[in-house]
């Protein structure tokens, strides 16, 4: 078996179907497939039945009630035969040379972790395709999710995220973080001397939230994960991450300022902050090329920054102010 491909579900059997469905287009036939589930009352593996005898792929469903994320990836990979593992979130659609543009690629650059970037699908609605430029693009992340030309090291995330079997069990598979706990894992291996790298053609489709206020509640989540992985990697915390939180700033200052008599102040601040909104429209739009996306995008750039900025002050605060041992928890 050449690679196993995980993924941590819980709930949202459309969402796992449509999954499992696009790997039976995969061109490779050399891979498995291992769900860690812990849907409540065991109701999600009852609408998984017809993938078990799928002739495609062997499925093994690994189940307990409550399962967390990374305790769901860590359980797979106990059963995992491949060479390499990798694991993919429940909400990604798989395009069908996904395995042979990975197993190509580490050919001619072995590498003992990897990653790979998300992109949206034709078929996404123009939310979707808006919050995944949001979460990719030069203006809003810097390029750090899947770009050749990111800052610092790359870190594959967890929705996207490969590597050598034994790799994994040599660093001791995920921690006990419930979120930026693929993030973590990617620190511990690079730390342990692999060699990790990006495979710009291992993309997958990723649907993400279907709405703004489960966009900032998950972008949240990620900005207060950043501390919690500093607490534990103190080198790991760069001036990327805390652009989101000087976006927050920025723009609560530009709100204030036009209730205040600094009439000249105020106009610069906000032309500085129109002509951002005006870069991530034209950004959108041409690589969209719909005009309701890249309307959109506004939107979810200011969700994911302002979201992003806020979990990132409020976890730091639960730290070093409140005193909160172990931070918000996540």
């Amino acid at each position: 078996m050449k690679f196993t491909l995980i993924s941590p579900t819980f709930k949202r059997p459309d969402e796992v179907t449509e999954f499992l469905e696009s790997l039976l287009s995969q061109n490779h036939n050399s891979f498995e497939v291992i769900l860690g589930d812990g849907t409540p009352g065991d109701t999600l593996r009852p609408e998984l039945k017809r993938f078990e005898n799928n002739g495609h792929y062997p499925l093994t469903i690994v189940y307990e009630e409550y399962l967390s994320v990374s305790d769901g990836r860590n359980r797979a990979a106990e059963h995992a035969k491949g060479e390499y593992i990798i694991f993919l979130d429940s909400d990604c659609i798989i395009p069908e040379n996904y395995l042979n543009n990975i197993e190509a690629n580490l050919k001619q650059n072995p590498l003992d972790a990897f990653g790979g970037p998300d992109a949206a699908h034709k078929d996404f609605t123009n939310l979707q395709k808006a919050i995944s430029y949001s979460m990719t693009s030069i203006f809003t992340t810097g390029g750090i999710r899947g770009k050749k030309n990111h800052v610092g090291a790359y870190h594959p995330r967890g929705f996207n995220m490969g590597m050598k079997r034994s790799v994994f069990e040599a660093v001791g598979g995920y921690s006990e973080f419930r979120c930026g706990e693929d993030i973590e894992l990617s620190i511990r291996i690079i730390k342990a001397g692999y060699k990790v790298g990006l495979i710009e053609e291992a993309f997958v489709y990723h649907k993400r939230r279907t709405s703004l206020k489960q966009f900032f509640k998950q972008v949240f989540r990620f900005g207060a994960a950043r501390i919690n992985i500093y607490k534990r990697h103190k080198e790991e915390l760069k001036l990327t991450h805390m652009f989101p939180f000087a976006f927050l700033l920025f723009m609560i200052t530009v709100l204030v300022l036009q209730f205040t008599p600094f009439t000249e102040l105020a106009l610069y601040a906000a032309g500085a902050f129109a002509a951002y909104l005006v870069a991530i429209f034209a950004g959108a739009l041409l690589e969209s090329k719909n005009i309701g996306v890249a309307f959109l995008s506004i939107a979810t750039s200011i969700t994911m920054l302002s979201g992003y900025g806020w979990g990132f002050f409020r976890n730091w605060w639960a730290y070093n102010v409140a005193g909160k041992e172990g931070g918000l928890k996540l």
